[in-house]
């Protein structure tokens, strides 16, 4: 009875904690068997080491790292930068083979740094898009965000272990789970409904299929997620670790208001 009423506290701490707000090398090897334990006979935890408590813990890493560098390919296009998913929203993105860059931060973007800018602004390198309230580019923030991938790994009904697996020279725990794509959006109660529902929209019609590759800490370390609207491949270091990211000096931006943002570089 007591070890029942300890896991009832450890998932109401959980849910607690997420409640408490959020902003906003790519091949491992061949995996071992999938997992043979028995399933939890009680509610998973995230000291439970079954595949779904395992997940919780993912999803509680994720939330109190709050910062982490990503390399990643969306749908073909190859990227590196920082994200930061709390207390407020930032995102340096730096595209492979281009110069153009990206900043947000929290309810402003940036856009630009390069020479093809500065020359179009007359010295300038960086535009300014002033948002409401909303957070710009935000399906680019979700799309990369450990934490989005996480919840919705964690609320799937089947997670499976597929095996322990080498993974740039650290041995790694590779979990999948498929989840609807509207059950991968409602699962992110600390988005807004309009973000959810461009979520699900930016998934597609087919079954979502997610593998996460968790290290020691159960921080995904790479994210693989194939659906309708393609295959995106993640990989993440540095969680929580000393980034930084500065808005662009004011007199080397132009202020471009409100105006419809530009496409993603």
């Amino acid at each position: 009875m007591a070890a029942r009423r300890w896991r009832a506290a450890a998932v109401v701490l959980l849910a607690s904690a997420l409640a408490a707000g959020c902003g906003g090398g790519n091949g491992a090897g061949k995996p071992t068997a999938p997992s043979s334990a028995p399933p939890s006979t009680g509610p998973a935890t995230p000291t439970d080491r079954s595949p779904h408590g395992v997940l919780l813990a993912a999803q509680l890493a994720a939330h109190d790292a709050r910062r982490v560098e990503f390399r990643s390919s969306l749908g073909g296009e190859r990227a590196r930068g920082m994200l930061f998913w709390a207390p407020k929203t930032v995102l340096q993105l730096k595209p492979e083979g281009g110069t153009r860059q990206l900043i947000v931060l929290d309810t402003s973007a940036y856009l630009g740094g390069d020479q093809e800018t500065a020359t179009r602004l007359g010295g300038r390198h960086w535009e300014k898009y002033a948002g409401d309230r909303e957070v710009p580019y935000a399906g680019l923030i979700d799309r990369l965000n450990p934490l989005v991938a996480a919840t919705a790994a964690a609320a799937a009904d089947d997670p499976e272990l597929v095996g322990e697996e080498k993974l740039q020279d650290s041995t790694v725990e590779h979990y999948r789970v498929t989840v609807g794509a509207d059950r991968y959006a409602a699962a992110q109660t600390q988005l807004g409904p309009a973000r959810r529902q461009a979520l699900e929209q930016a998934l597609g019609s087919a079954p979502v299929v997610l593998d996460l590759w968790l290290n020691d800490k159960d921080q995904p370390v790479q994210i693989r997620r194939s659906s309708g609207g393609g295959v995106d491949l993640i990989g993440y270091t540095e969680y929580a670790g000393p980034l930084s990211v500065q808005a662009p000096a004011e007199a080397d931006t132009a202020d471009e208001g409100d105006r419809s943002l530009p496409p993603a570089p």
